[in-house]
């Protein structure tokens, strides 16, 4: 037993789990190839100031959650709490946005840190699926990634969760609302910190989820009251491409989510079978976020979705995933002339694309066969002495337990016939 452990709020992917959620981020990442989207990778850690002016100072991920560290040449970094700042920050270094095709379709996969109290379905290091169209101001590009988020959840079998949907607002009209909602929170019981952050971003404030102060946002302003016509058209051909598409959503005019940079759509994958974490997704356009950090003005839209919370959401429905063998063929010698043989054999199974594997450590026959029935192969590969002096091997259905002998140099096509 090993004196150390994972650190609190993290967890380790063990076999057979692990495999729930490689299916889930393929299941994800599937529509996105299918749809333009290229794969993107970035460093675990950022300046600290892209996401400081980014998800922005006043956000709990920036004031309370992010991971900041100064490393020994004195670099102020920070473990990445999200993932939009990241691949905007590299698709402006690369150049991309220049190079003539807009608008920049990228699709990444990969580990986010924040610093949270633990509890299920909300962790201090979590795994997302993120996709983000950069440089293009287009209701169906909003409307592209919604359609893909559902798409693949009900691929994956999820059939109970809501797509929450409203608009944020642009620079034109949201500073009215703006000074709307600061004269409401003004009037309000709130402690000195809440007031600070509604002097920064009033948005915020909505967002608490505090149930004193909840209680007293019931009569708040509504953004919804206070959209420009410009928006406000924007916002409805988002709504009528999802509902052409066949794509149910809510309006709810109360969603801002948790970050500074989202403009217009705003939306919200929730999954009621979570309790209090139902959230599996979301995003948004952020269309002045790469002004923000220092690029030109690049309209864009994206989403995350928890492979997580994703994972719960499944269990939460009793959805269990067609998950593919992780071997096909356990071979199992007896003796050395054996073990050479069925080696090469076993390679080359795995060279047409067959799963695998081999009874490694001089087992004996009862040890290798417990050692096949564990990893849940559906054929046996048997050889000794014996049957190598007769020129063949025997193989062994594990579901049928039938069992006959095949010639040594027709096993591997034997066994491609078999497994299709």
């Amino acid at each position: 037993m090993s004196t150390f452990q994972a650190p609190k709020g993290t967890y380790d992917l063990i076999p057979p789990d692990s495999a729930k959620y490689l299916a889930v981020r393929e299941a994800i990442a599937a529509p996105l190839r299918n749809s333009g989207y290229g794969y993107i990778e970035t460093p675990g850690f950022e300046n600290v100031e892209l996401f400081a002016r980014g998800v922005g100072e006043s956000t709990d991920i920036v004031t309370k959650e992010m991971y900041a560290f100064e490393t020994k040449g004195g670099d102020r970094l920070a473990l990445r709490p999200e993932g939009t700042a990241s691949v905007l920050r590299a698709a402006l270094e690369a150049n991309l946005h220049k190079l003539g095709n807009l608008p920049v379709k990228l699709w990444y996969s990969g580990s986010y840190y924040r610093y949270e109290r633990p509890q299920k379905g909300r962790y201090r290091h979590f795994s997302q699926v993120g996709a983000e169209a950069i440089g293009a101001e287009d209701p169906a590009l909003d409307a592209e990634l919604i359609i893909l988020a559902d798409q693949a959840y009900r691929s994956l079998g999820l059939r109970e969760f809501r797509i929450l949907l409203n608009s944020l607002g642009d620079k034109e009209c949201r500073p009215v609302y703006r000074e709307a909602l600061q004269t409401f929170l003004r009037g309000l019981d709130l402690d000195e910190e809440t007031l600070r952050r509604a002097d920064i971003n009033p948005l915020r404030v909505l967002d608490d989820k505090r149930p004193d102060v909840q209680k007293q946002l019931t009569d708040a302003p509504l953004l919804r009251d206070y959209l420009c016509d410009a928006c406000k058209a924007y916002h409805e051909e988002v709504r009528e491409l999802i509902t052409a598409a066949g794509v149910a959503f809510e309006d709810d005019p109360r969603l801002v989510r948790g970050l500074d940079y989202y403009t217009r759509t705003t939306f919200e994958f929730v999954h009621d079978g979570l309790g209090s974490q139902s959230a599996v997704g979301g995003g948004g356009r952020y269309d002045g976020l790469s002004e923000m950090i220092g690029g030109p003005a690049l309209p864009s839209v994206g989403w995350a979705l928890g492979v997580d919370r994703t994972v719960l959401a499944l269990e939460a429905e009793g959805v269990e995933l067609e998950l593919p063998s992780t071997t096909s063929v356990f071979a199992v010698p007896l003796g050395e002339e054996a073990r050479r043989l069925l080696f090469a054999k076993v390679t080359e199974l795995r060279k047409v694309g067959i799963a695998a594997d081999f009874s490694y450590g001089h087992k004996g026959l009862k040890g290798a066969m417990k050692s096949a029935n564990r990893s849940g192969a559906r054929f046996t590969v048997v050889a000794g002495e014996r049957d190598l002096a007769e020129g063949v091997v025997q193989l062994k259905d594990m579901e049928s337990g039938e069992q006959a002998a095949v010639g040594v140099n027709e096993i591997v096509a034997e066994l491609e016939s078999r497994l299709g």
